[in-house]
């Protein structure tokens, strides 16, 4: 049971990091298919702090990962922000070249590092087994990461952002109806490249959550698994409010803990089922769950539509 709790907590931690960036992102106006590409990026930036510093002290350690991960992740959304905002581009489009992009980008440099150290196996560049225990804390027999704690920070701070800051509801404007944002004197633009980089942020935080706490091996051409499209289903179920997110994202780890923990039940073990199925369990809960609430959804009404300042 306490491993169920515990493989609960961190995939629930990874879902609500990545849903809440797409969140602000899509309260902006802006569609960020791309989060699979942007986690994968993270992951790949917290790792190299890993591997070129791997005796930091724990905190420092943290606080590094924690920075250039997010930095990348970031960075790396730049190009859903270009493309989307500048040059009105379809961002489901770009999204889904993000993702294509980001693990094959991700994968090339891998190999291109290990051929420069000579060194075959392309995980071996991400030698981040031992580094792990810097991450975490053992209460009892209980695996504490100090992400789980993070992820709670900043669910908190997402709320209070949203709901209570002068720049939350001029985002949620953008996200509604920018004309009437922008005659109100609200740059549309740069509150949706706010929402777009704060994704990114919060994105590339997921990504190195999931490799160093989600998974015990991880290689980049696997990517994160659908874990950038579950988080959006995620996102949709809690319909894009903070506090709803954190409970659907604790729905779908526990769904994807069960692969991990199923053969420490005894009736689920009974019923001899192929491991492979609990793996998929989550992805199907969440087309079901999807096809039951899509038409109750209320979306931001301007999601994935170009603003164009003369129209109104």
């Amino acid at each position: 049971m306490i491993l169920l709790l515990q493989y609960t907590l961190i995939f629930a931690s990874v879902l609500m990091l990545v849903a809440l960036g797409g969140c602000f992102s899509e309260h902006s106006g802006i569609i960020n298919i791309g989060l699979e590409g942007i986690m994968v990026m993270g992951a790949l930036g917290g790792a190299l702090v890993m591997k070129f510093m791997p005796n930091l002290p724990a905190p420092l350690m943290i606080l590094l990962v924690v920075v250039c991960s997010m930095a990348l992740g970031t960075v790396y959304s730049l190009l859903l922000a270009v493309a989307a905002i500048n040059f009105q581009a379809d961002q489901t489009l770009v999204g889904t070249a993000m993702n294509l992009l980001g693990t094959a980008a991700a994968t090339v440099f891998v190999k291109a590092m290990n051929t420069a150290e000579s060194v075959d196996n392309v995980s071996s560049i991400i030698q981040y087994v031992n580094q792990k225990k810097a991450l975490v804390v053992y209460i009892g027999k209980f695996e504490f990461n100090w992400f789980m704690l993070i992820a709670l920070i900043l669910l908190i701070l997402s709320y209070f952002i949203l709901y209570k800051t002068r720049f939350g509801l001029r985002l949620m404007a953008c996200g509604e109806h920018p004309q009437a944002a922008d005659s109100v004197g609200i740059n549309v633009y740069k509150m949706r490249y706010a929402g777009v980089l704060i994704s990114g942020m919060l994105g590339g935080l997921g990504g190195i959550v999931y490799i160093t706490a989600g998974v015990s091996e991880w290689k980049f051409e696997n990517g994160v698994a659908g874990f950038g499209f579950l988080a959006l289903a995620v996102m949709i179920f809690g319909q894009w409010k903070p506090h709803n997110i954190a409970l659907a994202a604790l729905l779908f780890g526990m769904l994807r803990a069960l692969s991990n923990v199923y053969t420490a039940f005894d009736f689920l073990a009974a019923l001899n089922l192929p491991g492979n199925l609990y793996n998929m369990l989550p992805y199907i809960i969440c087309l079901v769950v999807l096809a039951f609430t899509s038409k109750n959804s209320r979306a931001p009404k301007a999601e994935g539509i170009p603003y164009d300042k003369g129209q109104r």
